[in-house]
C-alpha cells in the first residue's frame, strides 16, 4: 500500500517533496522552492500516519533512506545537498519549467 501511495503521490504533482516537519535540509529545499517560485507539494513524513512505511518504499524505490526526498517531474533527483548543487550548476530552473512547475513570465 505504501509503494503505491508514493507512486501516485509523485505521479500527482510536477514536483514532490517528502519531507519532515523539523529536518533543516527539508527547510532549505522548501524555502529554495519557495524562492523560485515553484509550486511543489509537500508531504510531511511525520505527519502522515503511514510515514514511516512511506518512507520505507521511498527507500526502496529510490535507495536514499532520508528526507527531503524530491521528485521532479515524476524522477527522482535526491536530497537537499543535489537540488543545491542542480540550482548551483544552473540546471534547477530549466528542470522546474519543463516539469509545468515553474512558469517563466514572457519577455514584454
Amino acid at each position: 500500500m505504501a509503494q503505491q501511495k508514493a507512486q501516485e503521490i509523485i505521479a500527482s504533482d510536477p514536483v514532490v517533496v517528502f519531507s519532515k516537519t523539523y529536518c533543516p535540509y527539508c527547510t532549505r529545499v522548501k524555502k529554495l522552492l519557495t524562492e523560485l517560485g515553484a509550486r511543489f507539494n509537500v508531504i510531511e513524513l511525520d505527519r502522515e500516519n503511514d510515514g514511516s512505511q512511506v518512507q520505507a518504499a521511498l527507500a526502496g524505490l529510490t535507495g536514499q533512506r532520508t528526507v527531503p526526498n524530491v521528485f521532479i517531474g515524476g524522477k527522482h533527483i535526491g536530497g537537499c545537498d543535489t537540488l543545491t548543487e542542480i540550482h548551483r550548476g544552473g540546471k534547477l530552473v530549466p528542470l522546474l519549467t519543463e516539469a509545468g512547475a515553474l512558469v517563466i513570465p514572457a519577455a514584454a
